[in-house]
């Protein structure tokens, strides 16, 4: 960077200088501090390092170079002007806390450091300041916990054994009985242990401890559960974290003071009471790190009432004033209330539905500004299981802290879950309770429990952010560490026992229970009602049976955007028949095979067809390789030895050895690439006739009944114009032969095809001739564009594309824009200034991911088609959408008008 301009670059901000819509450059925790500082609310007064210091600090070597030094100086001088203190003197010293705060909340993810500016000096004057050894030492133990292991690398648990120690020693439970000669003593081992570990002692310059702070703060927004976070809730990585230093309030001084954490609403449910935990008594960190299990909220009132009533009425003022549910940190010191944070509450997707829906009914918000409040991936958390109510057996109960209910093996660390994870085993990941170094236990478990914590801890933040049930604070858990198992009450369960556990109740159950499945709430139906009111993207269901059908049309889908046929063979009663087809030698075979067939698939098409009544019902043609349907040649072997070794008939041996011979016809290089979709229609033309002649047998059943049917037929894998003319023409014959002239008036059936090779993208105005649809597959077009083997790409190399940010996002999950989504859009372009009223839609996994609703929206595309159960996140994404789009045509308006004056002038 240019000297000058890092001259003039403003690195630091105080408080009073900032507001809410800097959180680019302050961060969320900065922008929210400054915000409440200039509401005149009781905010300890300090300064913000900004994101683009951060930034600059990893471009400079992971160093802070001399301006930003120079600026942090002079805001610390400033700070000691306010404050009438001086930080590192010994008789009014100043003490600060350095806390992360990046731009996108990620709750715990990065690194805090609390009571800065505490040496051996300063810890004596603050000892006689206030008449009180125990917190002057307890603060001076914290300081060098923290820094020992955040700045010097001193594993956090090598001091948690010597507190542990210490309380033996004085015969004390509780971190807060420890005497204050105990808290001298664990000061010097804690600095004894940071020197044998690291070679250097614990700072003394007070400077020094707050330089290193913030660049291990800084540090911070590159460790790997800070990675792992960014890439789940796909946070950018250039966003960089502010560092807030704020002078100390202390909730650790005594009976009168305390720390807490409250939500204005309920985060689990959204009941709009306060919600929160508080610790008498305490320090911040406290709290969220789960290590002592606190009190609940309304206790306050008892124990601190003018505390409470001032709380109460401080935190409905913030939410009102952030017209959301807010997660505030506070302070009591001598009984005076401080706030040290606020930010947006994490909430799970049941309260965040009610949330937003009170929020409009209160006139807070309205509804489009409901609409952009949920995030649509919360939406598969909404549909959460549930213990059946006849199928409890619980042996303990804690607190309920992230709603659902999960069943799987239990893991007693985060590596042993995420590597049962990746084996693709059910976890329950149980911790004496989870540090932000767990995430990716957690990550791969169905859900955690844990013996300490509340439910604000990380544990409880951190799953229900990502919709996975946790039970918090059960402390009836005894963790048997040589025996690699727990203990409840008289039962004891070793790691890979079964356990379910309810997080909507805090039940903690042996063994595999049954679980019921979930159900629209009201909040959900309104909230979608409004969403349909602004979506302009239809949004249909990718069902395989009549009862996916149904569900889909429960959760709002507006018909059947594909039916993949082949999933329809697999079952007991139709495979042998379906393998018997394969087998034939001659047609007649086949089509013997294909009559017994016939009434099993016209069955399927009507109850399809009346599950969705008047509805458009896409059915894809037999899309699969042959040889998937055959046994596997290993298998075959297997079973020819078998009956060798039991000299079986020759006719038995013979059946196995022309299985064998199939098998090997039908197996290919590239399966992939192979005979599948409509060239296997076109080597084997009574297939189809038969899956042709169904729909139009169950429409005409349909038809018979009152039933309206748009049956929609869609040829699948056409790569030429030719292919497609080649059946179209079947069809049309063979419905003029089923169905009656009335029939034919009554059912306008479609004819189109799945675009999954990019030659048909391409040559799309060709096809477009003879297609009435366009139903985009994107999860072959990706493979086929990217030349990625899906199953070879996540399996070998993907995650490390990932990691290495080769690519932003799994193609196969988030639509490639650049690449497969410009085929798509030749390809709508081009088929629809042919045929105008052709209709185009997605009908691959990328229907239900929201950023590639929102690329479907903006080229024009008709529908998505996604799973039933994530029919509700797309119509929220699509909604979303249009909210976007016209937000973007605002800022473009007025941008083009402030470029208009200026000229003008």
């Amino acid at each position: 960077m240019n000297r000058a301009v890092m001259v003039n670059r403003k690195w630091v901000f105080t408080f009073q200088e900032g507001h809410a819509k800097m959180v680019d450059l302050l961060g969320g925790k900065g922008a929210n501090l400054a915000e409440m500082t200039r509401a005149g609310l009781a905010v300890p007064p300090g300064f913000t390092v900004t994101t683009e210091a951060c930034l600059t600090y990893f471009k400079d070597g992971n160093r802070l170079n001399d301006v930003m030094l120079h600026q942090i100086l002079m805001g610390l001088a400033q700070l000691e002007r306010e404050k009438g203190q001086v930080f590192g003197e010994r008789d009014k010293p100043l003490l600060v806390s350095v806390r992360s705060g990046s731009v996108t909340s990620m709750p715990g993810m990065m690194d805090t450091i609390l009571n800065v500016g505490l040496n051996d000096e300063t810890v004596v004057g603050i000892s006689e300041l206030t008449g009180n050894p125990r917190f002057a030492f307890d603060c001076y133990r914290r300081l060098i916990q923290m820094f020992g292991h955040v700045v010097m690398g001193v594993e956090s648990h090598l001091f948690e054994q010597q507190l542990d120690r210490m309380k033996t020693r004085e015969g004390v439970l509780r971190d807060e009985e420890i005497s204050a000669a105990g808290l001298q003593q664990l000061v010097q081992e804690y600095k004894l242990l940071v020197l044998l570990k690291t070679g250097k002692g614990f700072p003394q310059n007070v400077v020094d401890q707050l330089r290193l702070a913030i660049e291990a703060v800084f540090s911070s927004w590159n460790n790997a559960r800070a990675q792992v976070y960014r890439r789940m809730h796909r946070i950018p990585d250039d966003q960089g974290t502010a560092v807030n230093i704020q002078s100390m309030v202390f909730g650790n001084m005594g009976e009168t003071c305390g720390t807490g954490v409250v939500f204005t609403r309920n985060p689990s449910t959204g009941e709009n009471i306060l919600f929160g935990e508080f610790l008498l008594n305490a320090q911040g960190e406290d709290v969220v790190a789960g290590i002592r299990t606190p009190m609940p909220i309304a206790m306050l009132e008892q124990v601190m009432p003018d505390a409470y009533d001032e709380l109460q009425r401080t935190v409905k003022q913030l939410e009102f004033h952030y017209q959301d549910i807010q997660d505030i940190e506070f302070t009591i010191e001598h009984h005076k209330l401080y706030l040290l944070q606020t930010r947006s509450g994490k909430r799970n997707a049941q309260a965040a539905l009610k949330i937003a829906v009170d929020l409009v009914h209160e006139g807070i918000i309205t509804k489009r500004q409901a609409i952009e409040r949920i995030d649509p991936m919360h939406l598969e958390q909404l549909l959460h299981r549930a213990i059946r109510e006849d199928a409890q057996q619980a042996v303990a109960k804690g607190l309920p802290a992230s709603p659902g209910a999960a069943v799987g093996q239990v893991a007693l660390d985060a590596e042993t879950a995420a590597l049962w994870g990746k084996e693709g085993k059910r976890v329950i990941l149980v911790r004496p309770e989870t540090t932000p170094e767990d995430i990716e236990g957690v990550l791969a478990s169905e859900g955690v429990a844990t013996l300490r914590g509340g439910m604000t801890s990380h544990a409880a933040v951190v799953a229900r952010g990502m919709g996975k049930p946790c039970v918090c604070g059960c402390e009836t858990i005894e963790f048997l560490a040589s025996e690699r198992g727990i203990r409840i009450g008289s039962q004891t369960i070793h790691e890979g026992d079964w356990m379910t556990i309810d997080g909507h109740r805090g039940l903690i159950c042996l063994g595999e229970l049954e679980l019921k499945e979930p159900e629209m709430t009201e909040a959900l139906m309104e909230l979608l009602a409004w969403a349909d009111e602004v979506r302009t993207l239809r949004i249909l269901a990718n069902a395989d049976h009549p009862y996916d059908a149904q569900v889909a049309r429960q959760y709002g889908a507006e018909g059947i955007g594909l039916c993949r046929t082949e999933h329809m063979f697999f079952d007991k009663e139709r495979l042998p028949i379906v393998q018997r087809m394969i087998l034939a030698e001659h047609t007649d075979a086949r089509r013997d095979a294909l009559a017994q067939l016939l009434p099993m698939q016209q069955s399927d098409f009507e109850g399809m067809l009346e599950a969705m009544n008047g509805l458009p019902v896409t059915i894809r043609l037999l899309d699969p390789p042959l040889h998937e349907f055959l046994p596997k040649r290993k298998e075959l072997q297997e079973r020819l030895q078998h009956l060798r070794g039991l000299h079986g008939t020759d006719q038995e041996i013979a059946g196995i050895e022309a299985t064998m011979k199939k098998v090997e016809a039908l197996e290919e290089i590239n399966p992939m690439l192979g005979q599948r979709g409509c060239r296997l229609g076109i080597v084997y033309p009574e297939v189809y006739d038969m899956q042709i002649e169904a729909i139009f047998k169950a429409a005409a059943s349909c038809l018979k009944r009152g039933i309206a049917v748009l049956p929609e037929i869609m040829i699948p894998l056409v790569g030429h114009v030719t292919e497609l003319k080649f059946f179209r023409e079947r069809i049309e014959q063979i419905a003029s032969e089923m169905l009656s002239k009335k029939q034919l008036q009554q059912c306008a059936y479609r004819v189109g095809t799945m675009i999954e090779v990019p030659r048909a993208a391409l040559t799309a105005h060709q096809i477009a001739v003879h297609a009435d649809f366009f139903s985009f597959g994107t999860n072959d077009l990706t493979q086929m564009t990217l030349g990625y083997s899906r199953d070879d790409a996540e399996g070998k190399f993907m995650s490390q594309y990932l990691d290495r940010r080769i690519l932003a996002h799994n193609p196969f999950q988030v639509l490639d824009e650049e690449g497969v989504g410009q085929l798509i859009q030749i390809a709508n372009t081009t088929g629809k200034s042919v045929k105008p009223e052709l209709k185009a839609g997605v009908c691959g996994e990328h229907g239900g991911d929201p950023q590639s609703i929102r690329f479907c929206h903006a080229i024009g595309l008709e529908y998505v088609s996604c799973s039933p159960y994530r029919i509700p996140l797309a119509r929220i994404a699509a909604a979303q959408a249009v909210i976007a789009e016209e937000r973007q045509g605002v800022e473009e308006a007025m941008a083009e008008s402030l470029l208009a004056e200026r000229m003008h002038a």
